[in-house]
């Protein structure tokens, strides 16, 4: 299940699936408008024979332009489509790229200029003029010129698309949407206890599972899916379990171990490629199940809108206050277990776990790093820091968030060269410790 939701999620993320699957729909459709001229013979009279072509040449003359008009408009589409590609990846970040490529309006705006040009060959292919017969498709022609006014709507929404799509509030608005779904789906809200269940170490699971077996991966790349579900079921069938020691997002060399199975009795060589077949490598990272993944993208246009180049610090502040509203979600998220049990109550997973230090580290770390000489941003992190610690529920959470505001002031007394700049941030650090 997990292998084909990750299909699904490259097919989604690819730029050609939609346009062929329109490509494929409109050749469909041309063979069915056909089958209702060549069925019905509709000959137009009164109003409708302005709206309907009736002889050979005005209908081959309508198709042609439609056709290349078509071709044309799509390769304007390909072409924007690059450009914003190319501004995307110069100025908000590489990573960004697969976000473009999501966009369904872009897919559908080059489907409907391809099908509609595929469309045209065919129903022009269709038209006969001999002695013996004529016959003119005065539906299908109808039809094309539906397509070819839908088109022409199209290309207005496509270009308001483009125009909105690259404005850096809107990226980063998207995002944080993306990021949002994507933190809430992995991690459920509400702080749950801990199960009463035992929690082993490592050290004494391998003692009383003798036999460890290490699974390695057969090539380098990045950990995109874990079929946690398949590994549960093996690990419970041979009564043993599985340690995991990556997680989504991490990068794995070829012959690196993934996890180990650690067992009573003598494992196969079958049983380990079937546990292997559960973690699907790629070249890239995706959102899949990778939690860091959206995050690592705010992190990435905030830290390339702090660079001289670019010298802008209102979308680094806009990237820091969506990455607030995620931390002070989790402070009441409930980080799932690193111990997965069966039905009877079993140890059969140990995982690499998330924690609230590691999100809250990759969120500000780098953010940090590259705003020091900004006291603009450095004031907003601070007060990122304030309003994350009033939702925290844990000492351990207070913890962080005020270390983090210790990096922040540490980093101002080394670079700030405004006295009262550094008053308006010690101002933050105090309310940060609870002080007046």
């Amino acid at each position: 299940m997990k292998r084909l939701q990750y299909l699904w999620e490259e097919l989604n993320a690819s730029f050609w699936f939609i346009p062929v699957l329109m490509l494929t729909i409109a050749s469909g459709f041309a063979f069915f408008f056909l089958y209702l001229d060549t069925s019905f013979n509709y000959q137009p009279s009164g109003f409708w024979k302005y709206l309907f072509s009736g002889s050979v040449d005005s209908a081959r003359s309508i198709l042609t332009i439609i056709a290349g008009a078509m071709i044309g408009v799509a390769g304007t589409v390909f072409s924007i489509t690059l450009v914003v590609l190319t501004l995307a990846s110069s100025q908000l970040g590489m990573r960004l790229i697969r976000n473009f490529m999501y966009d369904k309006l872009t897919q559908v705006a080059l489907g409907v200029y391809v099908s509609s040009f595929v469309y045209c060959l065919l129903i022009i292919n269709s038209i006969r003029e001999h002695d013996a017969l004529i016959f003119v498709p005065v539906i299908s022609v109808f039809a094309a010129l539906v397509m070819a006014f839908a088109g022409i709507v199209f290309l207005v929404i496509f270009i308001h698309n483009v125009s909105v799509s690259i404005q850096a509030d809107k990226v980063i608005s998207d995002i944080s949407e993306t990021m949002s779904k994507s933190i809430q789906k992995l991690f459920p809200e509400e702080i749950g206890h801990e199960d009463d269940l035992p929690k082993p170490t490592i050290e004494s699971l391998k003692k009383d599972f003798p036999v460890m077996k290490k699974i390695k991966s057969h090539h380098s790349g990045y950990l995109q899916s874990v079929d946690g579900d398949t590994l549960m079921e093996m690990a419970t069938k041979k009564n043993g379990i599985v340690i995991l020691l990556h997680r989504p997002g991490d990068f794995l060399v070829k012959n690196a171990v993934m996890c180990e199975f650690v067992c009573k009795d003598s494992c196969t060589d079958d049983l380990m490629e079937k546990i292997n077949d559960c973690f699907i490598l790629g070249k890239v990272r995706t959102p899949l199940q990778d939690a860091e993944f959206s995050i690592h993208q705010m992190v990435e246009v905030a830290s390339r809108a702090l660079s001289p180049g670019v010298n802008d610090p209102y979308t680094a502040i806009a990237c820091i206050d969506n990455l607030t509203s995620v931390l002070c979600y989790l402070t009441g998220a409930r980080f799932p277990s690193s111990y997965r049990y069966d039905e009877q109550g079993k140890l059969r997973v140990i995982s690499d776990k998330h924690s609230f230090k590691g999100m809250l580290g990759a969120s500000f770390n780098q953010i940090r790093q590259y705003a020091e000489t900004s006291p603009s941003v450095m004031i907003r992190l601070l007060e990122a820091m304030v309003t994350i610690n009033s939702f925290a529920q844990t000492e351990e959470q207070k913890k962080e968030i005020a270390a983090h505001g210790k990096m922040i002031i540490n980093a101002a007394e080394r670079t700030f060269h405004e006295p009262r700049d550094l008053e308006d941030l010690e101002e933050r650090y105090k309310m940060l410790n609870g002080e007046k």
